[in-house]
């Protein structure tokens, strides 16, 4: 795999590692009709390891989506890549549009506070976006997405230490051209996308691309206090993309992105009656509410970088990243969903990061190759939250209702060297080895009061007040062996540790629980897999297999942790604590099979085994009674795709797709309620491209409109039991130009 004399032709490369339902290339010199040969396409290559390598180099769990995959799997934003994805569970977090959740292979983070580092992390084009608020991107004008599974702490550094996910935009054409899409659906769907690049001033020395997208729609379901449509989408992304080519060794490149999101609040549903609003009982439909709440759940995201890349010689690259990303964002949670004051926050989060990344390429063509690096990153992150917690049932007095809020900020100043090397010990065996040393201080400050009313303007008490800083130091390496038994099959053993950063939480009540100011741990998983990457039948069946097994230790998690207030009343503030260790082990498949050239059948396997070994609360071990969020035990997706070349020179692909998952807990507090048991979503889509230019999509998304809850919310104290619900049946008709 490895050696010039060993030949595959991309289709091969592609499939061997999981690339779903790849787009094939007809060859302009052969007859059309439906018993054509599909033709080769160009290499398919990834960054994975931080140097161009085509997939089937890279001796870990990978897999990449081309623009041409993402159209026939309907993918309108990442949150649609999880079934797609052996152990990926991504969606948008509770109450929002945009705001990621995102798991892979039992690790994550579902708390979007500034303070909380997530689990799997995401990039854009090179550029990590440390917080979640907006990183469920949009899916327009992409090159390639890869999702990397397993700890990348090596090469990525710290909060990958479930994997990462890599948005790559289109690269800068040497030809003008572009593209012009509309799209329409149910709940008046209406996307309007479309971009256009090329050479500037004649030569292709000055390049540019301009990147413009659109999407909007109705509300799932409607707020019935005030009429507004509730789950609704409008969110406008635009991205530029300038290139000064100095010679074929030196370029510069430039990249802003910007992205606004107005979509109003998420609909969630009591399932179960509130005792402290009796008259308000659980509305049947699963978008409805009743809120007293503004319409409010804005986020603005903008971003600038600059990529420097120089090549001296045929055996050296170097690359210089510098990147400045912001966002700010405000929102209204009713975690009662009814008219009635029990639980209302408004919330305002803000951050902004610099960071630089030199990295250095050799590559002489010899025995030897790799990647070496120096990471900095300045990140500032805070906001304020207002609370409003009231008991209808107990008479008012100073803490009911009861007005509070968090404020503060926290600052993250990380410094990184990293090295990753592969030597070829033989002609079929290589070596790869590497690490990452990392030095982080995470400054918080953090003032929470409470307040006499609803102006929080005349404060009777503190909750938490200090400013403190913590330092954590990380070394992350990784080792891997992989053997070329035959021409078309490869396996490989691969050891890695990655870790998450540690921190305060901002939003802690040290008067009533002290310990709730200390900081809590860094997250860390040493994880050990073996894998395999095959081609059989002639090149037909594409194997891509996994087993991996974790060991976890210092679980972040965030939990509501009841007190006492002073008149001896119940209230409850967002706790953070570290759970101890755990083991994850699971195995994966990546298939598909190619039995004509008008069928191809893809998909994925994937069997997860999270379970904790350690759980201290209160000085007991409860780690028996516990269970790992977003971790289902059995999952997987089979896409049945038939093709067809037509007699004017255009084709017609038809698709029909089914994606499982077993039962879930998305929240730590294990809610029964809240717990998802294992369901089936069914989508389908016909592609018809008439001919280079026009051509027209029909899709559709959850076809038997199956309900199923993607997480909620528990609060006893307040008698709340909310559940939020994955997007309803969705289907739209889309037409395309290209030019």
């Amino acid at each position: 795999m490895k050696r010039a004399t060993t030949r595959y032709t991309a289709l091969s490369i592609a499939i061997a590692l999981g690339l779903s339902t790849p787009a094939f290339a007809q060859d302009p010199g052969t007859a059309t009709g439906p018993e054509t040969e599909p033709t080769t396409l160009g290499a398919i290559k990834v960054t994975a390891r931080k140097r161009e390598e085509t997939l089937q180099d890279v001796p870990v769990a990978v897999t990449a989506f081309t623009p041409e995959t993402l159209d026939k799997l309907n993918v309108q934003d990442i949150g649609d890549l999880g079934p797609q994805v052996p152990n990926l569970t991504i969606y948008a977090a509770r109450g929002s549009t945009s705001t990621a959740t995102a798991y892979i292979r039992g690790v994550g983070q579902a708390d979007p506070l500034w303070g909380v580092d997530p689990g799997v992390g995401i990039y854009l084009d090179d550029v990590y976006v440390a917080r979640p608020q907006g990183a469920l991107l949009d899916v327009f004008d992409v090159g390639r997405i890869e999702v990397l599974r397993g700890p990348q702490g090596t090469l990525y550094g710290k909060n990958t230490i479930g994997g990462a996910i890599k948005y790559v935009s289109r690269e800068l054409p040497t030809d003008l051209g572009g593209f012009a899409q509309v799209t329409a659906g149910n709940h008046n769907q209406l996307d309007v996308k479309g971009a256009i690049g090329g050479p500037i001033g004649g030569s292709d020395a000055l390049r540019a691309r301009l990147s413009l997208a659109s999407m909007n729609r109705d509300g799932f379901g409607t707020n019935l206090e005030s009429g507004q449509e509730v789950s609704d989408k409008e969110i406008n992304a635009a991205r530029f993309q300038l290139g000064a080519f100095a010679s074929e060794r030196f370029d510069v490149q430039f990249a802003l992105d910007y992205m606004d999101d107005r979509s109003g609040v998420r609909g969630g549903k009591l399932l179960a009656p509130n005792p402290l609003a009796p008259a308000h009982a659980p509305l049947d439909h699963r978008y409805d509410i009743r809120s007293g709440m503004p319409n409010v759940n804005d986020t603005e995201m903008k971003g600038a970088s600059a990529t420097l890349n120089w090549r001296p010689n045929l055996d050296w690259a170097f690359k210089y990243v510098v990147a400045k990303r912001e966002s700010d964002t405000e929102t209204n949670i009713d975690f009662d969903q009814t008219p009635l004051q029990l639980v209302d926050v408004r919330a305002f989060y803000s951050d902004s990061q610099v960071s630089h990344e030199l990295q250095a390429n050799f590559d002489g063509g010899g025995r030897a190759r790799g990647v070496m690096g120096f990471y900095y990153f300045d990140g500032e992150a805070g906001g304020q939250v207002l609370n409003r917690f009231e008991n209808p049932l107990l008479p008012p007095s100073l803490t009911n209702p009861l007005f509070g809020d968090t404020q503060g900020k926290v600052f993250t100043e990380s410094y990184a060297l990293y090295a990753d090397w592969t030597f070829d010990l033989g002609d079929r065996l290589s070596l790869d080895v590497g690490a990452r040393y990392t030095d982080e201080d995470k400054h918080a400050i953090a003032l929470n009061r409470f307040y006499t009313d609803a102006t929080y303007a005349t404060s009777w008490g503190t909750a938490a007040n200090f400013d403190k800083t913590v330092n954590f130091k990380n070394v992350s390496p990784k080792v891997s062996l992989d053997y070329e038994v035959a021409p078309d099959i490869m396996v490989y053993g691969l050891a890695s540790r990655g870790f998450k950063s540690g921190g305060y939480n901002i939003r802690a009540n040290t008067t009533a629980i002290p310990r709730s100011g200390e900081p809590f741990d860094d997250e860390q998983v040493d994880s050990y897999e073996i894998g395999s990457k095959m081609a059989l039948l002639d090149q037909r069946l594409f194997l891509n297999a996994a087993y991996f097994h974790n060991r976890y230790k210092d679980i972040q998690l965030s939990v509501f942790t009841s007190y006492t207030l002073p008149d001896g009343s119940t209230s409850f503030f967002g706790d953070f604590t570290n759970a101890g260790r755990g083991t994850v082990q699971g195995v994966e498949v990546e298939y598909q099979f190619l039995p004509t050239a008008n069928w191809l059948i893809s998909g994925n396997l994937a069997w997860l085994d999270a379970k904790y070994d350690e759980f201290i609360s209160g000085g007991v071990d409860i780690a028996d009674t516990q269970e790992f969020t977003n971790a289902p035990e059995f999952s997987g997706a089979l896409n049945v795709e038939y093709r067809t070349d037509l007699a004017n020179g255009g084709n017609l692909s038809a698709r029909v797709g089914y994606t499982y998952q077993s039962e879930v807990w998305p929240t730590t507090d294990l809610s029964p309620e809240i717990r998802q048991s294992g369901y089936g979503l069914i989508g389908a889509g016909v592609i018809w491209r008439i001919d280079d230019a026009w051509s027209l999509s029909l899709q559709g998304s959850n076809l038997a409109d199956q309900e199923y809850r993607t997480t909620g919310y528990n609060i006893g104290a307040y008698g709340v039991l909310t559940g939020f619900y994955g997007a309803p049946r969705q289907y739209s008709l889309s037409v395309r130009y290209d030019f």
